[in-house]
């Protein structure tokens, strides 16, 4: 919970003093901030934009960069978090932004990519950022291997510690998306506002799809394996973050029963995506990648294929699939250059992951100085006393100072 808290004030940080203006502020098309150009929101409505989107922005750069917390949990430092997340808000994601959304970058004009609200520009740079990461820091330990490093025959699993907070968390990043695919209209008047509410359909619809597909293919998959029948909530409830991710490419031009489409694929998607991390043995404590990375990667595809005015499926025109592809490898190779030798620093000089007995005790207890739920029983004496005075009273227990 405190590293979620450290990437979002890393990113308020970070995308204050340089990210906004190297996204949106005046420069190249690869880089903004030319002559201080909106550092630190300098002259900020000089150069026509607001206070009010630099906090939207804010937003997105941070969504970013938590979305690399989940899948390094249990083993990475703190130092590691306010680092990768300053450096990922600062500089590597308003790259990106300014290659799509700032109207300045390289995807702008005849090449303008379609992302309307971020499958490749937000969760693509999340998703395989932390895919790096999870490579970089290796798995938990226990996961793959047992402890004198034998490959285990079926990867151990770590059950969650709350899955009513599971399910919580769903609803609340179900409901966050309405601020995102809708809230990229960037107003709600006029024509605006019934944009808006089309994308809140689309957005619903795609997410219902990719929850009910999720769950049912990896029944279907559990069922071919060991003959029983298993409803999986935690693939239901990724396969409904799988379809917010694929629609919000284009959740503003995709027909509603097109939305579906791309709601039932993004589920197979994440479910392909989460076997075949494992297969690969790279550990994702909650499939932050398959949902954010995959997913994202296919709404990208998505929106050139289903969207109304582009889209290869709709149109017949195949320029739109092109210079959407060219944003995929734009993303993955700005990643891949900038986030690789990064994090390869941060492990050569120790900040990285925690100690193997730090990660066996739990980061709570060694990092923040005590466990974040209070799983202490009652005491056995107790217990046992309470079940003398059931089994001597019929059941009545007494009270203190009563015979």
């Amino acid at each position: 919970m405190l590293k979620n808290l450290l990437d979002a004030c890393g990113g308020a940080l970070g995308f204050y003093l340089l990210g906004f203006g190297f996204a949106y502020g005046k420069g190249s098309t690869f880089l903004g901030g030319a002559g201080g150009s909106m550092l630190c929101l300098s002259n900020i409505e000089e150069h026509g934009e607001s206070y009010a989107n630099f906090f939207f922005q804010f937003a997105f750069a941070a969504t970013a960069a938590t979305i690399v917390a989940g899948t390094v949990a249990e083993r990475c430092k703190m130092e590691a978090y306010l680092c990768y997340s300053l450096f990922l808000t600062s500089f590597v994601y308003p790259v990106v932004a300014r290659a799509g959304w700032s109207g300045q970058g390289i995807f702008s004009g005849d090449y303008a990519v379609k992302d309307f609200a971020g499958s490749g520009i937000v969760h693509m740079v999340g998703g395989f950022t932390a895919l790096i990461a999870a490579i970089i820091l290796g798995p938990r330990n226990g996961r793959f291997y047992d402890e004198d490093n034998n490959p285990l025959i079926e990867p151990a699993e770590f059950p969650p510690s709350s899955v009513a907070l599971q399910i919580l968390g769903t609803f609340i990043l179900w409901v966050g998306w309405f601020g995102f695919n809708p809230g990229s209209t960037l107003a709600a008047s006029g024509g605006n506002a019934s944009i808006a509410t089309y994308c809140a359909v689309t957005t619903t619809l795609s997410a219902a799809a990719g929850c009910v597909s999720s769950m049912f293919l990896a029944c279907w998959l559990k069922y071919n394996k060991t003959g029983l029948v298993v409803y999986d909530l935690t693939y239901a409830m990724n396969g409904a973050l799988g379809g917010l991710v694929g629609i919000t490419a284009a959740p503003d031009s995709t027909e509603t029963w097109c939305s579906i489409i791309v709601g039932i694929i993004s589920g197979f998607v994440y479910v392909g995506g989460s076997n075949l991390l494992i297969k690969l043995k790279i550990d994702d404590a909650v499939d932050a990648v398959p949902v954010h990375f995959f997913c994202g990667l296919w709404g990208v595809i998505a929106a050139a294929l289903f969207d109304r005015d582009g889209g290869l499926f709709m149109t017949g025109k195949g320029w739109q699939l092109a210079v959407n592809i060219y944003l995929i490898l734009f993303v993955i190779g700005w990643v891949g250059v900038t986030m690789t030798p990064y994090f390869l620093l941060l492990k050569t000089v120790g900040w990285f992951r925690v100690e193997a007995l730090e990660e066996d005790v739990g980061l709570d207890v060694s990092h923040h100085g005590g466990s974040a739920y209070n799983l202490d029983g009652p005491k056995k004496e107790d217990v046992d006393e309470l079940n003398k005075r059931r089994a001597t009273a019929h059941g009545k227990v007494s009270k203190s100072g009563e015979p």
